[in-house]
């Protein structure tokens, strides 16, 4: 929204395990139903949260499910992560493959093994501290700090 109305100017997006895609229908998505701390069910309730009965629809605003955007051109730069045992994983994949191919930066890990908040819930186990590690480097970098 910021890129289509000409500002505020953003130095970066940091998408933590971000939540894309309305549509709830990725092969990750299918995989962690019924698994995992954010299931495909848990999905589908935060979307309609969201949507209502739009969730889903061909009217979805993608100011509102960033993966229904045409066009991810002139965005700033991304730093995405998600684990490989989590619903998002594929949608988080193919926002970053869709920016590489609008000509845009994106950093995109995908933790081995990692479920959805494991950074959170498991903060001391290695893969935990290698995500925040990855963040706040990443943050020092597009800061210049």
């Amino acid at each position: 929204m910021a890129r289509d109305r000409g500002g505020p100017a953003l130095a970066g997006q940091l998408l933590m395990s971000p939540m894309l895609d309305d549509r709830n229908d990725t092969p990750s998505g299918r995989q962690m139903a019924d698994r995992g701390v954010w299931d495909r069910t848990a999905n589908e309730t935060g979307w309609t949260a969201l949507l209502g009965e739009a969730r889903g629809g061909p009217d979805v605003s993608p100011y509102a499910a960033p993966a229904r955007a045409a066009d991810l051109s002139g965005l700033p730069p991304a730093f995405i992560d998600v684990g490989s045992a989590e619903t998002f994983r594929d949608e988080d994949v193919t926002y970053a493959s869709r920016i590489w191919q609008a000509g845009g930066v994106a950093e995109l890990h995908v933790w081995p093994g990692g479920f959805h908040g494991f950074d959170m819930m498991v903060p001391q186990a290695t893969i935990s501290r290698q995500a925040i590690a990855a963040e706040l480097g990443w943050l020092r970098r597009l800061l210049g700090a």
